[in-house]
């Protein structure tokens, strides 16, 4: 039995990586055929068109992994059954629960190899990725990596005593942070616990010294005091000093930072948890963080849901249909897939169902649909 569990896995694990280097081949193709167009754009030539796709290889391995499973451990299987070795296996001792227990535990090799790849080969060759591109397509502007934020990053801040009680409260403009981490164009407007202007802080950049500490340059800053006025009207004084450079406490990291250059789906599930922490300490909503967070968590799973949807098509006879026709339903059932999770992450998000709902009904309801179509199929037999 040990040597069927053998053969079986080596079949399937050997039709998935088929299936999943056609896939990558087809989509690296179409990625390049997009780059094409910014060919010429600043410093942007072909090699920074062939990096960038390269670079984006993990993340398409992480999202192609379920359905190559699925496509490819169909294709085994349906290769077993038209050759009648599938019904020898069984003749052998090979029960539906043997089989299944075989299946899920190529499914747990694949499901941990795309958990590593999405955690720590994807976001920072995503970032690399977009970091060669934006630089590449400022070049001949004289503008660097963040020129395409159009109007900047926004984020908010907070400034804590020791005792965890809130000073300040801080909104930050980015207008552009580089590859080296440096940013150019700082705006921070400060505000107190009750939202009333304390200062603006004007830099034209700032560099990261320390957790807690940036070097603030070419500062002007503008303080805001309240005086006497005539009358019940509020009124502020605006004092303004310029210095070379100041130290700037806070929370931000340059690591928080870039990860919001990146999509949600893109970042890891690290990035995510802080960056959730972050907002949530910050009195803002996450509800689109912790659903990426969730669905980083619970996809590499879908690659065992899947192979366990594909383990029926070993049961069905030959004059059922060919291998074409199995492998065709195959690609329409990861099709139908991939477009659930991504339509019950939007309906989760618009009416805010619990994160882990959203993104793991998916994956549910396929396990439901592999576990009856097996047994089905093994009472047809």
């Amino acid at each position: 039995m040990i040597l069927i569990r053998r053969y079986l896995a080596r079949a399937i694990f050997g039709a998935v990586v088929f299936v999943l280097v056609g896939f990558l081949g087809l989509f690296a193709f179409f990625d390049f055929v997009n780059e094409l167009d910014d060919l010429g754009r600043g410093a942007y030539q072909l090699q920074h068109a062939v990096a960038v796709v390269l670079l984006g290889l993990p993340s398409r391995i992480y999202e192609l992994m379920p359905v190559a499973a699925l496509i490819g451990a169909i294709y085994a299987l349906a290769q077993f059954a038209a050759s009648s070795e599938f019904t020898a296996m069984r003749a052998a001792g090979l029960g539906r629960r043997r089989a299944l227990a075989a299946v899920v535990s190529v499914g747990a090799g694949l499901a941990g190899f795309t958990a590593l790849v999405g955690e720590l080969a994807a976001p920072p060759a995503d970032r690399l990725a977009q970091q060669i591109r934006f630089t590449a397509l400022a070049a001949g502007t004289g503008a660097g990596a963040g020129a395409e934020l159009r109007s900047g990053l926004w984020v908010k801040d907070t400034l804590r005593d020791e005792a965890g009680q809130v000073i300040r409260q801080r909104f930050v403009n980015i207008a552009e942070m580089r590859a080296d981490t440096s940013l150019r164009a700082v705006h921070v407007f400060e505000f107190d616990e009750q939202f009333r202007l304390l200062a603006l802080i004007d830099a034209a950049g700032a560099r990261f010294e320390a957790p807690g500490r940036w070097r603030l340059q070419q500062v002007t800053l503008t303080r805001f005091q309240p005086v006497q006025a005539a009358g019940e009207i509020a009124a502020l004084r605006a004092v303004r000093s310029t210095a070379a450079d100041m130290v700037w406490e806070s929370e931000l990291s340059p690591e928080l930072l870039g990860v919001l250059a990146l999509m949600p789906e893109r970042m890891s599930a690290l990035a995510l948890f802080q960056y959730i922490r972050h907002l949530e300490d910050n009195q803002q909503r996450s509800d689109l963080y912790q659903i990426a967070l969730w669905k980083k968590l619970l996809y590499p799973l879908a690659v065992i849901v899947m192979l366990v949807l594909a383990l029926p098509f070993a049961y069905l006879q030959v004059r059922a249909g060919g291998i074409g026709l199995r492998v065709f339903a195959g690609i329409m059932l990861g099709v139908v897939f991939h477009f659930m999770n991504g339509l019950f992450s939007h309906l989760g998000l618009l009416n805010t169902w619990p994160p882990w709902l959203a993104t793991g009904m998916p994956s549910l309801f396929a396990l439901a649909l592999g576990l009856g179509m097996l047994v089905w199929a093994d009472r047809a037999r």
